[in-house]
């Protein structure tokens, strides 16, 4: 369906956008700010990729597997820094969830192919998509609740929409979304914050699909 399409290319463009500008965060600040960075744009160019109409691109069967790996290797990094708390549960949560759509989308799984399941985001159908329905719930409403709160923090505090999502502009240059240290200060926090949110809008898009 073309408005689908068009939805997929506007996914992977906001994905890709947010990877490069995460990619760039790299470059500066402390070594926890940077590894947060790291993750992040790796999650960013990760669903920009899943997010390709499947008109344009269909990957190979081991694709998936290679999504699985990374992914699965991603999370195990997150797990370390995790107890920490902060925005590492969430970059676990995040990775996770990637593993389990590659896994979902997979031909063997999916039954109709694994990018032409995941075409929602492209083809505006994800009819052969094998996802666990309780799974996806689960993992839709983390993220329903995550972008409600990302989105408190981008607007003023005083507002009542921001004191329902529990958000604030002081927590925006605290650190930026997920309450986590390491957003850049004045500006570059709520462009961290904006990154955040998009990618989490992105993640459920394409949770939907399952």
């Amino acid at each position: 369906m073309h408005g689908g399409a068009l939805v997929g290319w506007l996914m992977v463009a906001l994905c890709t956008v947010s990877g490069a500008y995460c990619l760039l965060r790299t470059r500066t600040g402390t070594p926890q700010e940077r590894r947060t960075a790291r993750s992040e744009a790796l999650m960013g160019f990760g669903m920009a990729a899943m997010a390709l109409p499947a008109a344009v691109l269909t990957p190979p069967e081991w694709a998936w597997a290679v999504y699985g790996v990374v992914f699965g290797a991603a999370a195990l990094r997150a797990l370390r820094w995790a107890r920490r708390g902060g925005h590492h549960l969430h970059h676990l949560v995040g990775s996770l969830a990637m593993v389990y759509m590659a896994v979902a989308m997979a031909p063997g799984v999916a039954g109709a192919g694994g990018h032409a399941g995941h075409g929602a985001a492209g083809d505006g159908g994800m009819g052969g998509a094998g996802g666990l329905p309780l799974l996806t719930g689960v993992l839709l409403v983390y993220y329903a609740l995550y972008v409600l709160r990302s989105a408190g923090h981008l607007i003023p505090a005083g507002t009542a929409v921001a004191g329902f999502a529990g958000g604030s502009a002081e927590g925006v240059v605290r650190g930026g979304v997920g309450g986590g240290p390491g957003g850049p200060a004045g500006g570059g926090a709520e462009l961290t914050a904006a990154c955040r949110l998009t990618m989490g809008l992105a993640m459920f898009a394409m949770l939907l699909t399952l």
